[in-house]
């Protein structure tokens, strides 16, 4: 018999905002017969976490496990609050990672992190990075989860890259760093006129008249398209050859993950838990954080170089068939049994 689990998160797609692992693995553990119930889609974050807290209460003796998204900055209240709340609820509750910089916050707040995690029934990390960080507290109830994808579903091209049209997605958020991307494109112009830059995401932080306005002071033209389904972003990646990822602050991102199995390489920075899903010059380009000159470079590498190019693409869908759902699956069935 299939459990039923309440999942805790920002399920947020309907206001505008990216779609997070709420929906995307919450989806794919109903088409594996899980009953789901969710909280929360309010936009305003006192209604939100008011809503957890009802939901929760509500459901307390009809689930069987609570799965909690848990994030380093603001969002980490809620994740405290619901888990600390399961506890006097008596329910079993599953914590799942994210952010690259969850480090920092095990280390601002040791004590509300241990009454978290150490009380967690599983705590599940989608990247070596963060298995590794929490590894050093001694939690015994680990374990590496990879973010996941249908791989069926993603069309893998072979791209000969012979211009830099380079496509980024991401929030426009300032962890992202997105005004990097366009000093990029602002300096890979000096070899290449024609060259392209598409941004695709939702202005988190309301900086997109930031962007423009850099942008036109530094007389380049740059896409921006706000929110796009995947499966358009997707159709829209075949008018690009490559794929920046200029984070300040990261994990695993799912974005990098899509870019690699539809054959986009990819050129990013090296913060977080990048290093640990990319290996420069094996499957990507890396490059340290908000070095332009070295990103444009790589962009230049890429298109100079045939031979280096093919193997990085081959290599990254070899990578990522890995995170293939149909694999992955298997890990959370372990749990949740």
């Amino acid at each position: 018999m299939k459990k039923k689990l309440l999942y805790i998160g920002n399920k947020l797609s309907k206001h505008g905002n990216t779609a997070t692992s709420i929906e995307t693995l919450g989806s794919f553990l109903e088409e594996e017969g899980f009953t789901m119930y969710y909280a929360s889609s309010k936009k305003n974050q006192f209604l939100r976490m008011l809503a957890m807290i009802i939901t929760t209460c509500k459901l307390a003796k009809k689930v069987d496990y609570v799965l909690i998204d848990v994030y380093s900055t603001k969002n980490f209240w809620y994740a405290f609050v619901i888990s600390q709340l399961c506890r006097i609820l008596n329910l079993k509750y599953i914590t799942k990672l994210h952010g690259g910089n969850l480090p920092n916050r095990l280390k601002r707040n040791p004590y509300l992190s241990d009454l978290i995690f150490i009380n967690a029934y599983k705590i599940t990390a989608p990247s070596s990075y963060l298995f590794e960080c929490f590894s050093s507290r001694n939690y015994n109830n680990l374990l590496y989860i990879p973010n996941t994808i249908n791989i069926s579903k993603y069309d893998f091209t072979e791209r000969k890259v012979t211009a830099p049209k380079l496509l980024w997605v991401r929030s426009l958020a300032r962890i992202y760093n997105p005004i990097m991307a366009i000093k990029v494109l602002n300096e890979i112009k000096r070899e290449f006129p024609n060259a392209e830059l598409c941004m695709v995401g939702p202005d988190k932080e309301n900086i997109i008249q930031e962007c423009k306005d850099f942008a036109n002071q530094h007389n380049v033209s740059v896409t921006f398209t706000g929110k796009l389904h995947k499966e358009a972003w997707v159709a829209l990646s075949s008018e690009y050859t490559i794929f920046i990822n200029t984070s300040r602050y990261d994990n695993t991102p799912v974005s990098i993950i899509e870019a690699m199995a539809i054959g986009l390489p990819v050129v990013s920075t090296n913060v977080g838990g990048i290093p640990y899903l990319l290996e420069d010059k094996e499957n990507a380009l890396l490059v340290n954080n908000d070095d332009v000159m070295g990103m444009a470079k790589a962009i230049q590498l890429l298109i100079n170089d045939a031979t280096l190019t093919a193997m990085l693409i081959k290599n990254s869908r070899i990578l990522v068939e890995t995170f293939d759902w149909q694999i992955v699956k298997h890990q959370w069935f372990d749990i949740l049994k």
